[in-house]
């Protein structure tokens, strides 16, 4: 079969980049089209596979992409494939999965999460009921689009049962769950590399990620705390930074961030993710992960045996879940062996079996 994979936006490298990047693997000859590309906020990871991109590539954009949401749909829709490809296998959280094709073309979806923007906007952005009034047109707009987008897909995956449950409210359609791979290469217990005392938090900083509920925490816990990741948040959670055992760090290398990793004493995740790569590479890792009992966290994490989970996202259930942590005795091997669920290995069988399937149900 010939095959092309899609990808919303090449402007930062996360969890939904990391499962494009191992798409690409499983068909090392299959091009890769996006709605705009930045070769160095993607680190360069994609170099030589970009064929084709959007009116909206450019530098302008791929810095300020939020301002551009309401042009993505017409982008994705105007990018047309036409009857080059047999399969088209899109890796979306939105926009992707809107890019048009001829009908005989098959087309399989990994969805990382239905479109945040359209329909869980007060999540993301923090208006007042004048901006909120204002936008509702355009929040409309994209949740009618991206319903309709969700109805091309032969086949939909989900990125997590939370996920997939998000699909079936949204869209009215199952979807198939296939976790997204964690590279055991990359992300094992190194024995080499002893604990550190100290507790980490990794990822871009983002509103919806709290780390400001993490720093807080520790504030007043006065334990060491490395916070590693870079993003629009950074210089205010800096602000709120009071502890002198609170320190930030850049973004990091994964072989560093394997090395951060291991020597935690436990990585805090306090917020609802789609899935939450990060957490699964901690476990990997043999680490423990203290996290917000909502979203992915609840299928990765196995409280009171892979780490401990908190019900209130709230300052004060945090530090209670920190210090039911520190008396708490967590096995690294145990640990270790709840990741391998997530090998690259079986993610590649079962993203095969589903485009063998849905080849065979054309």
């Amino acid at each position: 079969m010939k095959i092309a994979l899609v990808h919303d936006y090449l402007n930062q490298y996360g969890g939904a980049e990391r499962v494009l990047e191992t798409l690409a693997k499983i068909f090392p000859d299959a091009p890769i089209y996006t709605l705009f590309y930045d070769k160095d906020k993607t680190l360069s990871r994609f170099d030589g596979r970009i064929r084709g991109t959007s009116f909206l590539d450019s530098k302008i954009v791929a810095n300020n992409h939020r301002l551009f949401i309401p042009l993505m749909p017409a982008a994705a829709s105007w990018m047309n494939l036409k009857e080059e490809y047999d399969l088209i296998f899109s890796s979306s959280a939105g926009f992707g999965k809107g890019i048009s094709y001829h009908p005989k073309t098959l087309h399989i979806a990994y969805c990382h999460t239905p479109l945040r923007y359209a329909w869980e906007s007060d999540r993301y952005f923090n208006w007042n009921s004048f901006w909120k009034l204002v936008s509702a047109p355009v929040f409309w707009y994209l949740r009618k689009w991206d319903l309709r987008a969700a109805q091309k897909p032969e086949i939909l995956i989900a990125n997590s049962r939370y996920i997939a449950g998000k699909i079936k409210d949204y869209y009215k359609r199952d979807a198939e769950v296939i976790y997204p791979p964690v590279d055991l290469k990359v992300f094992y217990r190194d024995k080499k590399v002893k604990k550190g005392g100290y507790f980490l938090a990794v990822g871009r900083m983002l509103p919806y990620k709290r780390f400001d509920l993490v720093i807080q925490a520790f504030n007043r816990l006065n334990l060491p705390l490395l916070v590693a990741g870079d993003g629009p948040e950074l210089e205010n959670l800096k602000k709120i930074s009071k502890s002198s055992k609170i320190h930030f760090l850049p973004f990091t290398a994964e072989a560093e961030l394997r090395t951060l990793y291991n020597g935690a004493e436990a990585v805090v995740f306090p917020q609802t993710e789609d899935f939450g790569l990060v957490a699964a590479e901690t476990q990997a890792c043999g680490t423990p992960v203290i996290a917000y009992s909502r979203g992915g966290a609840r299928e990765i994490i196995k409280d009171e045996e892979t780490g401990i989970l908190f019900n209130n996202q709230t300052v004060d259930d945090l530090i209670m879940a920190v210090k039911k942590f520190q008396i708490k005795k967590f096995d690294s091997k145990t640990i270790r062996a709840s990741a391998l669920r997530f090998s690259e290995n079986k993610f590649k069988k079962a993203i095969l079996k589903a485009v063998y399937a849905a080849r065979d149900g054309k």
